[in-house]
């Protein structure tokens, strides 16, 4: 027979047992003693924070014969023993995510006038009950409203806002909450300790701290780490299994990002992941140091659960790092986590990440408290301002091949501008924009080019993004113009890589002969003179 599983072996035989949900043990303790038992609760929160493992308890509970109320379940009596095996007809479990239609529910509301054969109450424990259709929620609806005496019924679910205001209504709700770091870890310990495991404490909050205060979780992965019980396992060892990385590469990556030391954090990188760390567990631990750190500045160390010289740290490394800069590394190392896919280069990502932000971002121009913005004020015009929200008028597409409504110098020269105007209008604006350069402009198309694939599809087809560089546009220029993004290669094999500027020609002759002549150059080095004859 298989050893069982430790989540299964160390589930908690009585409130005592269970860790992290007081506010939920106390508030059921006390109704088993005054013998306020409803006929309908509903247990939320996330999963592995012990929904069903209570309501088990609470099925032992309200059938348990001790005489003593305070001490139900005595897990001694035979109700509680037959539960405890599993063998107690009365108690019935039924997962909603299999049995999601109304048959089901009526097949339920049929059997439950029946008394119970065992105990006092027979107990529904209906596990994941979001996942129920909108007719059979009508179906539960009747019978919660008019249950018998004998029945009690225990709803389950992970996504609460799925279960309609009919059913919670007619419910006793309780939310089940994420167990903290220290309280995960010290259960941890307790279950080693009974197993005859020799494993450090550090290793046991790397676990907790993975299992993201899911007791059943951690539990888990302790099961999955334990190979030898007579092994010692240390940091090193639950860190190359469960793929982490070190916490001072972690801490060597936040401090090349607050001293601006890219080629720095760039080695820890690299060093991390061809150590063996998980890409996207490396980037969850920045961004967990990012957020302390963030806490720590904007509120109070002691919000973070972390040792006390941890603490001290991130409190100093608060005063080192500005506060735009910080939230800015976090919203990207965040970015970089979700995005990630795994490829021949996993960590590109979290190097892009750190690249950009460490990059200045344009100073926000402060503007007086009692006037507006306006594209005038940004680059004076005929005519009236414009509110900065207005969006560049539409206007006729020209020609291709018409002459540009704004000259490619003056773009160039006033680029730093259009940044500057690019994150006065949005804080969340395209930071890869500084990767791209102006090509040409075509009528009222400014073409942007850019070399790097990742950059180029961050903005390919993005019209949102593109529409906020139109805005800034508009705001220095006050001209409608329209963006359009492409790869290098892609515009020099279309043929619409013509440079309007001549200083972009390599050549010194060519581009005398062209300044004189009044052709254009393009990047396949084709010359093509306005009259042939010359």
């Amino acid at each position: 027979m298989p050893e069982q599983a430790l989540y299964l072996k160390w589930r908690p035989l009585s409130f005592d047992d269970v860790i992290g949900q007081e506010h939920i043990t106390r508030t059921l303790r006390n109704s088993l003693k005054t013998g306020r038992i409803r006929h309908a609760y509903l247990f939320s929160g996330p999963r592995g924070t012990g929904k069903t493992t209570n309501a088990r308890l609470l099925a032992k509970a309200v059938n348990c014969t001790h005489p003593d109320a305070g001490k139900r379940p005595c897990n001694e009596c035979p109700q509680c023993v037959a539960i405890n095996e599993g063998r107690y007809m009365d108690l019935i479990e039924i997962d909603a995510a299999t049995h999601t239609g109304v048959d089901d529910v009526r097949d339920l509301r049929d059997k439950i006038a029946f008394s119970p054969g065992e105990g006092r109450y027979k107990v529904y424990i209906i596990d994941e009950v979001h996942r129920f259709t909108g007719n059979a929620f009508d179906a539960l609806l009747k019978t919660l409203e008019e249950p018998p005496d004998h029945a009690i019924f225990v709803l389950a679910t992970t996504e609460i806002d799925k279960v309609p205001d009919t059913i919670k209504s007619r419910c006793l709700q309780f939310e089940f909450r994420r167990v903290s770091l220290h309280e995960v870890a010290d259960h941890l310990g307790i279950i080693a300790s009974n197993e005859g495991l020799n494993i450090e404490r550090g290793a046991l909050e790397i676990i907790a701290r993975q299992g993201t205060g899911s007791v059943r979780d951690s539990i888990s992965l302790l099961d999955q780490i334990v190979s030898d019980p007579e092994e010692v396992i240390t940091v090193a060892t639950v860190q190359r299994i469960l793929g982490t990385a070190d916490d001072g590469a972690v801490r060597d990556v936040v401090e090349a990002l607050i001293a601006e030391d890219v080629t720095g954090g760039l080695h820890v990188i690299n060093t991390a992941v061809d150590s063996g760390s998980d890409p996207r567990h490396f980037g969850q631990q920045i961004v967990e140091n990012l957020r302390a750190i963030m806490l720590a500045q904007t509120a109070s160390a002691d919000l973070i659960e972390a040792a006390e010289d941890d603490r001290q740290r991130y409190q100093k490394q608060a005063g080192r790092i500005d506060r735009a800069r910080l939230l800015r590394a976090i919203r990207l190392f965040n970015d970089a986590v979700n995005d990630l896919r795994s490829g021949w280069q996993p960590q590109l990502s979290l190097e892009l990440a750190l690249i950009e932000a460490v990059r200045t971002a344009p100073p926000v121009v402060a503007q007086p408290a009692q006037q507006v913005a306006t594209p005038a004020q940004a680059a004076p015009a005929s005519g009236g301002g414009v509110p900065v929200e207005s969006a560049p008028p539409d206007v006729e597409p020209l020609p291709v091949g018409s002459a540009p409504v704004v000259e490619v110098e003056s773009l160039r020269q006033r680029w730093n501008e259009v940044l500057s105007a690019l994150y006065q209008i949005h804080t969340g604006a395209p930071a890869v924009l500084q990767y791209y350069r102006v090509h040409h402009v075509d009528g009222h198309t400014v073409y942007l080019c850019t070399d790097n694939a990742l950059y180029f599809q961050r903005l390919d087809g993005q019209e949102q993004k593109l529409n906020i560089i139109e805005k800034a546009l508009w705001r220095v220029y006050q001209k409608s113009l329209r963006v359009q993004v492409m790869m290098v290669q892609d515009i020099n094999r279309v043929g619409a890589s013509a440079v309007s500027d001549t200083r972009d020609i390599p050549d010194a002759v060519l581009r005398s002969g062209v300044e004189q002549l009044g052709g254009q150059y393009h990047a396949d080095d084709k010359y093509h003179a306005d009259d042939a004859d010359n």
